[in-house]
């Protein structure tokens, strides 16, 4: 493939692996990252079935994530007074693999052999019939042959290129939080407890806080956690069970995230020399496929511009074309009633699913099934 000089928006995930990729294949790649660095933390991901273990081991990061595997593990749901009411067996919250999100970037950062604009951000696209022009906050302008947004749900690329936020990304009535909590509070066993409209979860690595609940929109700047952390606290106001010690905790939380249960509608993944990728093409928060589809895409998508030897309007067409079937997955549904259910009733059914054997292992199946949807092309230079 001739040496195209790419620009990818986003060091999480999908912006990584694409660049893995990429550079193997002779391109000239650059990262831009609003954050300092590769962000550390976060919820653990995970990846089901052939597929993502076959892109993984294509890639040849397999054996390292398997290295620093969490393992999925048990959570119990307890109720006001702290007794079992069920429990969410590991292989379901954990699928096969499980890592910790901060773990994985940092695996494929390191396995990306290309330049990374750290503390930066693209300002304006221009594109122009050779290229496209980009500006950034800090970097000096410079003209790249491709633009990949790879910069999540909130995408600044696909603002830039395709249109306001409003119009792809549809609120789906909760919001979520995470926190890494002291260890007196939050070590020891995984513990989840719900009132209607409202989950708490503490335990597992890092001694980590995680909470679903019922909203209407909240307006806050995502650089504010100062603001983000009282919106917290205030959902959780009255609430039973442990939630005021966790609460107390929250402002002296080591690292703390809050951000919308949200997905991406959008009817095309490119626009001219500029494509989406991952969340910011097709991403439902707390979806459970998000990471593996973020993989498999930069496969994809690396793949498709090596088969049409750099053609951007073949490969993005050939991408949308073998991709938007797989991603579907990513349009059904919210995982806010499931994580917190909206009365008495639905936590009794959402707990009674899993204690019914028969029930857990079909949603195991399912989600199986839609892990591997794919037929996977061997993309290997002279393959």
């Amino acid at each position: 493939m001739k040496n195209l000089s790419v620009l990818i928006s986003g060091a999480s995930i999908a912006g990584p692996a694409l660049a893995s990729w990429l550079t193997r294949y002779g391109c000239t790649v650059t990262v831009v990252e609003r954050a300092p660095a590769v962000r550390p933390g976060g919820q653990a991901v995970d990846f089901k079935g052939a597929t993502h273990r076959t892109v993984l081991a294509r890639m040849g990061v397999l054996d390292e994530i398997l290295r620093r595997q969490t393992g999925g593990q048990d959570q119990t749901i307890v109720d006001a007074a702290g007794r079992p009411q069920a429990v969410i067996p590991g292989e379901f919250t954990g699928g096969e693999i499980e890592i910790r999100r901060g773990d994985l970037a940092g695996i494929l950062y390191e396995h990306a052999a290309c330049e990374y604009l750290f503390g930066d951000t693209i300002t304006a696209l221009a594109e122009t019939a050779d290229g496209v022009d980009v500006t950034f906050a800090h970097a000096q302008p410079r003209r790249f042959d491709l633009v990949v947004g790879a910069d999540g749900i909130h995408s600044n690329v696909r603002r830039l290129a395709f249109g306001p936020e409003r119009d792809y990304v549809q609120y789906l009535g909760y919001h979520y939080a995470l926190a890494e909590l002291g260890e007196k509070v939050a070590e020891g066993e995984a513990v989840m407890y719900n009132e209607p409209g409202r989950m708490a979860a503490v335990g597992g690595p890092k001694a980590s806080g995680f909470f679903v609940f019922a909203s209407p929109e909240l307006d806050f700047d995502r650089g504010d956690t100062d603001r983000q952390r009282h919106l917290l606290m205030d959902a959780y106001r009255g609430a039973g069970w442990r939630v005021p010690e966790l609460m107390a905790e929250i402002p002296r939380a080591r690292e703390f995230y809050l951000d919308s249960l949200s997905r991406v509608t959008i009817d095309r993944y490119s626009r001219g020399r500029v494509v989406l990728l991952g969340d910011a093409a097709y991403g439902n928060t707390l979806g459970g496929f998000g990471t593996g589809l973020a993989i498999v895409g930069a496969y994809v998508l690396a793949g498709e511009l090596l088969a049409a030897d750099g053609d951007h309007r073949v490969a993005f067409a050939r991408y949308e074309d073998q991709f938007r079937g797989y991603a579907k997955i990513s349009q059904r549904g919210s995982a806010g009633p499931f994580l917190a259910p909206p009365s008495p009733l639905r936590i009794k059914l959402r707990d009674w699913t899993f204690k019914s054997r028969f029930l857990l292992g079909l949603m195991l199946k399912a989600t199986g099934k839609f892990a591997t949807d794919i037929e996977l092309k061997d993309y290997a230079p002279g393959s």
